[in-house]
C-alpha cells in the first residue's frame, strides 16, 4: 500500500477549543508529573496562538494562554534562541508601558508539499506562516508509477538544492497528498488497468523519506485540500460542514464539531465514490459524473490543446461553451451528494473549492445552489454553501502545512482558522 498500515484515526482540531483543551491537557500533564510534556506542550501553543493572531506581547500572550508572566517570558526568550519567533519593533501607546511585539519567524521553519495526481506533479516549499516560498508543477498524460518516481526524484533534489544551507536546516518534513487509490479508475482516463498497477506495490512514504532524508507523512489529496482551506483560506468556518473539492477526480473532506476527521483509514469524505442517479435513472458514481476529467477530454477533443492547465484551458472562448455545459451537467450530480450527506451528518455548511479560477469556481457553486433548490430536502437542516477560496494549489498547499501542523500545534492537530476569543 502507499502508506503506513493500520494507521489510527486522525481528528484535526479546531480553533475555537484551543483554550479549554490547553487548560485540560496542561492540568494534566501536572497531575502526571510530566513537567518536560508540559514545557512543550505550552511552548505550541504559544506559537500556535501567534501564528493564528498575529504578532503579541508577552503580556498578551499570558493573559490569552492563561500562563504566568514568568512562564510566558522564559518560553518566548527559548523561542527567541531558537529562531522560532522574532521581536518586533517596540509599540509606544498613550496608556501604559512600551511593548514589544512577538512574531513567527518566517523561515524559522520550512516545509516541503508534494501532489501526486493523476494529471500532475506539483512541489511547494512553505514558510512558517504557510506562504509558499517555491512551487513547481509537472503536468502529464497519466500517472505512471515509473515516470512520477523518476520526476519526483530529479525535482525534489532540485527544489531542496535550490535552498541555502542555513535553511535547509530548518525543513522539518515532507507532508505528500494523492488519491488514496491512484491505480483505480483507470477506464476514465483511457489506460489499462496495468498501466497504474504499481502504484498498488509502492510505499511512497519510504522513497520520498529516502530521497530527501526527511520526515514524511501521507494524506488524500482531498483531505489535504481541506487542511488547506481550513488554515490559509476563509470559507471553512463551521463546527461540521462537508468540503467537496472538483479536481481531475472530485473528492472532500468532513468536519465534525470543529475537527477535520480522516477516518480509520485516511479516506473520509470519499464523496467521488458515492454513487448518484444518471439522467437516464441509472446509479453512476459521483466521479464519473462532476469530475473535471471530462471537461478536459470534452475540450482537447474540440481541438483546444493549450495550455496545460484546466483552470486555464477553460478561459479560452473557445472552451467556454464546454465549459457552460460541463457545469450544468456536474451540477445536478454535486447536489444530489450534498443532499445525501446531509441526511446522515447535520452539516453547518458545505464548501466547494476546484482546481478552476475563483471566478469559475463561484459561477459552478451557483449552479449546484440551483440544482439543489430542486430536491426534495424535507427534514434536513438549513445550511450555508459557499465556494473555496484556496483553488488550483489547495492539494499541494495542506500537504505542505500539515507537518508544520503536526509539529508545532498544541496536540500536533490542525487548526480551522477562526478568530481566538478575547477574554
Amino acid at each position: 500500500m502507499l502508506g503506513p498500515a493500520d494507521k489510527p484515526p486522525r481528528l484535526l482540531q479546531s480553533r475555537q477549543a484551543t483554550t479549554a483543551l490547553a487548560t485540560m491537557q496542561g492540568d494534566n500533564q501536572i497531575r502526571g508529573g510530566d513537567q518536560l510534556g508540559l514545557r512543550a506542550y505550552n511552548k505550541r501553543m504559544i506559537l500556535n496562538l501567534i501564528r493564528q493572531t498575529g504578532a503579541l506581547p508577552k503580556a498578551e500572550i499570558a493573559r490569552l494562554t492563561g500562563l504566568s508572566a514568568q512562564a510566558v517570558s522564559v518560553i518566548v526568550n527559548a523561542l527567541l534562541k531558537e529562531k522560532l519567533v522574532r521581536k518586533e519593533k517596540k509599540v509606544r501607546g498613550k496608556v501604559g508601558q512600551p511593548h514589544t511585539p512577538i512574531a513567527l519567524n518566517a523561515n524559522g521553519v520550512l516545509s516541503v508539499g508534494v501532489k501526486i495526481g493523476r494529471r500532475s506533479l506539483e512541489l511547494m516549499l512553505v514558510n512558517f506562516h504557510g506562504e509558499s516560498i517555491a512551487y513547481k508543477q509537472f503536468p502529464y498524460a497519466a500517472p505512471r508509477q515509473r515516470d512520477v518516481a523518476t520526476l519526483l526524484r530529479r525535482e525534489l533534489a532540485d527544489l531542496l538544492g535550490g535552498v541555502e544551507s542555513a535553511l535547509r536546516e530548518r525543513i522539518i518534513g515532507v507532508g505528500v497528498a494523492m488519491p488514496g487509490q491512484l491505480s483505480g479508475w483507470t477506464d476514465v482516463m483511457g489506460l489499462d488497468p496495468s498501466e497504474l498497477v504499481d502504484w498498488d506495490k509502492v510505499d511512497i512514504v519510504e522513497f520520498i523519506a529516502r530521497e530527501t532524508g526527511l520526515p514524511v507523512e501521507i494524506h488524500n489529496d482531498a483531505t489535504a485540500a481541506c487542511a488547506a482551506e481550513m488554515v490559509l483560506g476563509g470559507a471553512l468556518t463551521f463546527s461540521n460542514a462537508l468540503y467537496l473539492y472538483v479536481g481531475t477526480f472530485i473528492g472532500g473532506g468532513v468536519v465534525i464539531n470543529g475537527q477535520l476527521f480522516e477516518g480509520s483509514q485516511s479516506n473520509a469524505g470519499a464523496v467521488g465514490s458515492m454513487p448518484v442517479a444518471t439522467p437516464g435513472g441509472e446509479q453512476q458514481q459521483l466521479i464519473r459524473q462532476s469530475s473535471l476529467f471530462q471537461l478536459e477530454n470534452t475540450i482537447r477533443e474540440a481541438g483546444i490543446q493549450e495550455p496545460a492547465t484546466i483552470a486555464d484551458l477553460v478561459q479560452d472562448p473557445r472552451a467556454r461553451k464546454h465549459f457552460d455545459a460541463w457545469r450544468q451537467s456536474a451540477a445536478g450530480p454535486v447536489a444530489q451528494a450534498i443532499a445525501a450527506a446531509l441526511s446522515v451528518i447535520d452539516f453547518e455548511g458545505v464548501v466547494i473549492d476546484a482546481m478552476l479560477h475563483p471566478a469559475d469556481v463561484e459561477a459552478f457553486v451557483q449552479d449546484v445552489r440551483a440544482a439543489l433548490l430542486k430536491i426534495d430536502m424535507t427534514g434536513t437542516s438549513p445550511m450555508v454553501l459557499r465556494h473555496g477560496s484556496i483553488g488550483p494549489k489547495a492539494r499541494v498547499s495542506g500537504a505542505a502545512i500539515l507537518p508544520l501542523i503536526r509539529q508545532f500545534s498544541p496536540d500536533q492537530e490542525l487548526l480551522v482558522k477562526k478568530a481566538v476569543a478575547a477574554a
